[in-house]
C-alpha cells in the first residue's frame, strides 16, 4: 500500500512538474508540437496498452496456452504498420490542414460535408469513449480491492481525482510524461519477470512443453488442436485486433498528429516498436511460464496471474512498487480517453462543429471544465455498471477503432473516397457494431473484423454513387487551412 501512494504521489509530481500555467488550446491538447518522437512512442504504447497487456493478455495465453500468440502477431503488426506507414501521414496531414482531432481532420479534409461528418465522428467517439473511460476507472477500483484490500468504490474516486488532476493542470504535456513512466515500468515487469519466471522453472527441473502436454487439449499447439474452418476462425478472430491500429483509435492518433518532424517520426518508430516487441514477447512468455509454475493450482479469475507471480516469485517491495505500476497504466490509458473526450467537445463541437467564436484562454477553461464533468459521469458510469470491464472494451475497440480506421486509411490512400462515403462508413460502423455484438454472430467472427470491413464496404460503396465534385477529376484539393 506503501509502495501504491508514494507512485502515486511521484506521478503527480511529474504530472505537475511538466504543466504550464499558461498554454493555447493548442498546447494543451496536443502539446504544441514541442514533444519528443520518443516521448511520444512510449505514450502511444502505455496508453494503447495499460493493463489489458499486463493482466488480460498474460490470463490469455495462461488459459490458451500456445495458440494465444496469434493475438500478439496481430497486435503487433497494427502497431508497426501504424508507425511506418500512418504516423508521418497524420504528421504532414495535421499541419497542413490545422488541425488537432481525428473528428476535426475529417471535417476540413472532406469540407464540403464537414459539418456532418463531425457531428457523427464525435457523437461515436463520446458514445463509446465515454463508457471505455468508465471502464478503465472499473477496472482500476477492482484492480485496488484485489491486490491492496481498498474498496472498490473508494479505489475508483482515488482513481478519477488523480486522472483528473493529471488532465486539468498540464493537459496533454503532463499526460505524456507520465505515460513514458508508466511505459518504462510496464516494460521492465514485462521483461524481467519472465527472466526469472524461466530460472525459477531451471532451478526446480520443471518443463515447459511437458507442462503444456499434460493441460488441456490443444495448449501445447500454435494451432489449439484445431483444423478447417475451426483453425480459420481461431487465427482469423485472434488477428483481428490488427484492425483497430489502423490510424481510428483517437487516444493513439493524437500521439501521431502531436509529432515535430519526420526525424522525430523516425524516432518514434523506433521507440514503439522494439517496446511492442519486447513487451508482447514477455507478456506471451509470463502466460506459458505460469502455465508451468502454477498448473496445479486454480485462480478463480486467469487474470489475475501476473500480480500472483508477481508476490510469488519478487520481494515484496519490488512487487509492491510493480503492481502500483499495473494500477497506474490504467489510469495512463484512462486520463488519455479523457482528453479524446474534452477535445471532442471544446475543438469538435464548440469550436468547428457550432462555431462559436471564443478565445484560446477560454477553450483551455472549457477544455479544464469538461475534464471535471467527464471525469465525474465516468466515475457515475464506473459506479452503477457491473459488467462495463468486461463487456466495453470489445464494444468501444470495434465501434470507435473499427469505424474510424478504413475512413483513415481510405482518406489517406484514395482519391475518390468522398465526404458521403466517409459519412456512410461512420453510420454503417456504428450501427453493425451495436447490432454484430448484441447477436450470436459475436461468437463465430469478432465485430473487431465485420465492423472494419461493413464500413469500409459502405464508405467505398457510396463513394462511388455519390462522388464528391473534386474527385471527378481524380484530384483530391485541400481545404486552406483555417489561421488560429
Amino acid at each position: 500500500m506503501i509502495e501504491f501512494i508514494v507512485y502515486c504521489l511521484f506521478m503527480l509530481a511529474i504530472g505537475l512538474l511538466s504543466s504550464k500555467r499558461d498554454m493555447g488550446h493548442s498546447d494543451f491538447l496536443l502539446g504544441g508540437k514541442r514533444l519528443p518522437g520518443w516521448a511520444l512512442a512510449f505514450s502511444e504504447r502505455a496508453t494503447g496498452e495499460s493493463a489489458w497487456l499486463l493482466l488480460g493478455y498474460t490470463g490469455f495465453v495462461f488459459a490458451t496456452g500456445l495458440s494465444g500468440v496469434w493475438v500478439a502477431v496481430g497486435i503487433s503488426l497494427g502497431i508497426i504498420f501504424s508507425w511506418l506507414f500512418l504516423a508521418k501521414r497524420f504528421l504532414r496531414d495535421a499541419e497542413e490542414y490545422n488541425v488537432l482531432t481525428l473528428p476535426g481532420y475529417l471535417a476540413k479534409r472532406f469540407g464540403t460535408h464537414g459539418k456532418v461528418i463531425i457531428w457523427l465522428s464525435t457523437v461515436l467517439i463520446l458514445c463509446f469513449m465515454m463508457f471505455y473511460f468508465g471502464a478503465q476507472i472499473a477496472g482500476a477500483g477492482k484492480t485496488l480491492f484485489t491486490v491492496f484490500n481498498i474498496s472498490p468504490m473508494v479505489g475508483m474516486i482515488i482513481s478519477i481525482i488523480i486522472v483528473i488532476i493529471l488532465s486539468y493542470t498540464g493537459g496533454f504535456v503532463s499526460v505524456v510524461w507520465t505515460d513514458m513512466i508508466q511505459s518504462i515500468m510496464m516494460l521492465i515487469t514485462l521483461v524481467v519477470l519472465p527472466i526469472i519466471a524461466l530460472y525459477q522453472i531451471y532451478t526446480n527441473d520443471l518443463s515447459i512443453s511437458h507442462a503444456l502436454s499434460t493441460s488441456s487439449p490443444g495448449m501445447d499447439s500454435w494451432t489449439g488442436g484445431l483444423t478447417g474452418f475451426a483453425l480459420g476462425l481461431l487465427l482469423f478472430n485472434n488477428f483481428a485486433w490488427f484492425f483497430g491500429f489502423l490510424g481510428g483509435q483517437p487516444q493513439l492518433s493524437a500521439r501521431f498528429m502531436a509529432l515535430k518532424n519526420k526525424k522525430e517520426a523516425k524516432t518514434g518508430s523506433t521507440v514503439a516498436i522494439i517496446w511492442t516487441l519486447l513487451a508482447y514477447s514477455g507478456a506471451f512468455m509470463i502466460g506459458i511460464t505460469a502455465l508451468t509454475l502454477y498448473q496445479d493450482q486454480s485462480f478463480a479469475d486467469v487474470e489475475t496471474i501476473l500480480p500472483f507471480m508477481l508476490m510469488d516469485l519478487v520481494p515484496p517491495w519490488i512487487a509492491g512498487l510493480l503492481l502500483a505500476g499495473i494500477l497506474a497504466a490504467i489510469i495512463s490509458t484512462a486520463d488519455s480517453q479523457l482528453l479524446v473526450i474534452t477535445s471532442s467537445i471544446s475543438e469538435d463541437i464548440i469550436r468547428n462543429a457550432l462555431g462559436i467564436k471564443v478565445t484560446e484562454k477560454q477553450l483551455v477553461k472549457i477544455s479544464r471544465l469538461t475534464i471535471i464533468v467527464a471525469g465525474i459521469v465516468g466515475l457515475i458510469i464506473a459506479l452503477t455498471s457491473e459488467s462495463l470491464v468486461y463487456l466495453v472494451v470489445s464494444w468501444a475497440w470495434a465501434g470507435v477503432g473499427c469505424t474510424l480506421s478504413p475512413a483513415i486509411i481510405l482518406a489517406f490512400t484514395w482519391k475518390r473516397y468522398s465526404g458521403i462515403g466517409v459519412t456512410a462508413t461512420i453510420i454503417s460502423g456504428f450501427v453493425s457494431t451495436i447490432i454484430w455484438i448484441s447477436s450470436p454472430l459475436e461468437a463465430i467472427i469478432s465485430s473487431r473484423f465485420s465492423t472494419f470491413f461493413i464500413a469500409a464496404f459502405f464508405g467505398i460503396v457510396f463513394s462511388f454513387l455519390f462522388p464528391d465534385k473534386s474527385n471527378k477529376s481524380e484530384e483530391a484539393k485541400p481545404i486552406k487551412p483555417i489561421e488560429r
